[in-house]
């Protein structure tokens, strides 16, 4: 089973060398962990992962080797899921109908009562306008619809929820995959300046000829590898309504770990407030605070946002309007201090930039990066790079 797992863990382009396998076997020897499955999870990946970027591919492979995970192509017909039966009792309401059913009102409003509901109700509820439930108008719930709310548990589907109040689990980035077309990658080429800097350990031929002539013996020089010195901070957001552009971030976000030797990335969620985080699996168990950020990174970063900055507009104007957490401050605020922190600063966006002024969130953030986002499109793209290597 070891030997199919080394092979696994090739073929999903994770180097597993003969050396690492051998650790892996006398670790087990050894008995440095617990016959679990847990332990040996974590014991492997440690030994085998070396980049957090191939963190979610060995979790796949693992998955498929130890617990018999295969993909369904070709699989026989299968029973009709169960979830989607119960979708079909869910309200369907025409947009007529839709337009009927208002808003309760302001932020405030709006949780204060869901506060009294909250202590008023005592059992389940389906298909009403009030209490909290699911498949009806009610501002509290989920299956339903309501113009603005507070979605409890289920899945989104109108995007109109002002908080959500369920555990959701977002998938990292892999830094692997590879960009679809050289020209993005050009687009990105243009945010260059190279220097040599560290040891050096490359020959230099010009150099050792020159010595060479004038000492009359062989006069070997070395200089150090030319890198690009530029210092990238990348803010990726993720989950939500960024789960139909994870392919497209994936590949801007390979691309940026192959061009950029000084790069730092931060995932955060629809907007950054006073915690960011590395994984996202653990992304409320270890969160970086923004204010380390900002004091650990200098002002000659360049700081690049990714994200459709679609959202309720009170995530970015009102404390406590995160859709995941009570944030003391509001968004606006975390954001003035970033972009006045990293002078050099865009917003990538990945919505097409027609669609931009029927949000107003859009609207909001683009003014509190001065105008400066940007399409996630090729010209955009072009437009954002040659913004960042303006001098400030």
């Amino acid at each position: 089973m070891f030997h199919g797992f080394i092979d696994e863990l090739r073929a999903a382009g994770i180097p597993a060398s003969l050396k690492e396998h051998l650790v892996l076997l006398d670790a087990l020897r050894q008995d440095v962990i617990e016959h679990t499955p847990e332990q040996f999870y974590f014991l492997s990946r440690a030994i085998f992962v070396k980049d957090e970027g191939l963190l979610d591919r060995f979790d796949q492979v693992f998955a498929k080797v130890f617990r018999g995970v295969a993909t369904s192509f070709g699989a026989a017909p299968a029973d009709v899921p169960e979830e989607w039966l119960k979708a079909i009792a869910e309200k369907y309401l025409t947009p007529e109908e839709m337009a009927q059913i208002e808003s309760l009102g302001s932020w405030e409003e709006i949780m204060a009562t869901l506060r009294q509901r909250l202590e008023e109700q005592h059992e389940r509820h389906q298909g009403g306008s009030k209490w909290i439930g699911t498949g009806g108008t009610s501002p509290y719930g989920n299956s339903g619809y309501n113009p603005e709310g507070v979605r409890i548990g289920g899945e989104s589907r109108h995007k109109r929820a002002l908080k959500v109040w369920d555990q959701r689990e977002f998938r990292n980035l892999d830094c692997s995959r590879e960009l679809g077309t050289r020209n993005i990658k050009v687009a990105m080429r243009r945010l260059r300046r190279f220097a040599r800097e560290g040891a050096a350990d490359e020959l230099d031929i010009d150099a050792t000829i020159d010595g060479t002539a004038r000492q009359g013996w062989l006069d070997v020089r070395m200089r150090p590898e030319r890198h690009n010195a530029v210092k990238l901070l990348l803010f990726l957001d993720v989950g939500g309504s960024m789960d139909p552009f994870v392919t497209l971030c994936e590949e801007l976000f390979s691309a940026a770990t192959s061009e950029f030797k000084n790069l730092e990335f931060y995932y955060f969620h629809n907007c950054p407030y006073e915690g960011v985080w590395k994984d996202n699996r653990r992304r409320f168990a270890e969160r970086t605070p923004t204010w380390d950020v900002l004091h650990k990174f200098g002002h000659d970063y360049k700081l690049v946002f990714v994200g459709d900055a679609s959202m309720s507009p009170y995530e970015i104007t009102h404390p406590g309007g995160s859709v995941e957490h009570f944030n003391e401050e509001a968004g606006a605020v975390w954001m003035q201090r970033l972009v006045s922190t990293y002078p050099s600063a865009v917003w990538l966006n990945p919505v097409p930039k027609e669609q931009w002024d029927y949000s107003q969130s859009v609207r909001i953030l683009r003014d509190l990066m001065h105008d400066r986002m940007y399409p996630l499109t090729l010209s955009g793209l072009d437009e954002a790079m040659r913004e960042l290597s303006r001098k400030k």
